[in-house]
């Protein structure tokens, strides 16, 4: 299978990893995403500001590989406060379809010790089938 790494333009380079992997057969394996920009800074340390930069940072994965956020077909999520998670589900609903409308691919979720960037307060990774190509 021939593999083509996908990385957004303008996006600093990522370190040891790749942002996204299209095999031809139109599968793309998005690495995780943080709630970090483009140049790898955190604008929030908030929950909810993260969550929306990381969903908004797979989005331009998908983007610059081709395809549209219904693409996505499945996010594993990697959190470190099931508290805080479980209490703003009203707030993290609005932000998800501000993001990704009302596309619910096949999720899980994960409650995780640490992320190696401290100030990460979640990952998201992410496959998405754009056809073959």
């Amino acid at each position: 299978m021939t593999q083509t790494n996908i990385q957004p333009e303008g996006w600093a380079p990522a370190k040891g990893y790749a942002n996204g992997i299209l095999g031809d057969d139109g599968t793309l394996y998005i690495g995780g995403q943080i709630g970090w920009t483009a140049d790898q800074k955190f604008e929030t340390h908030d929950f909810i500001g993260q969550m929306e930069q990381a969903l908004r940072n797979i989005v331009d994965v998908v983007e610059a590989a081709g395809g549209k956020s219904s693409d996505i077909t499945r996010l594993t999520w990697f959190i470190l406060d099931k508290t805080e998670y479980m209490a703003r589900q009203s707030e993290i609903g609005g932000v998800y379809r501000k993001v990704l409308g009302r596309h619910f691919p096949a999720m899980s979720m994960l409650v995780v010790a640490g992320l190696i960037e401290d100030e990460a307060l979640l990952e998201i990774e992410a496959t998405a089938y754009l056809g073959p190509r």
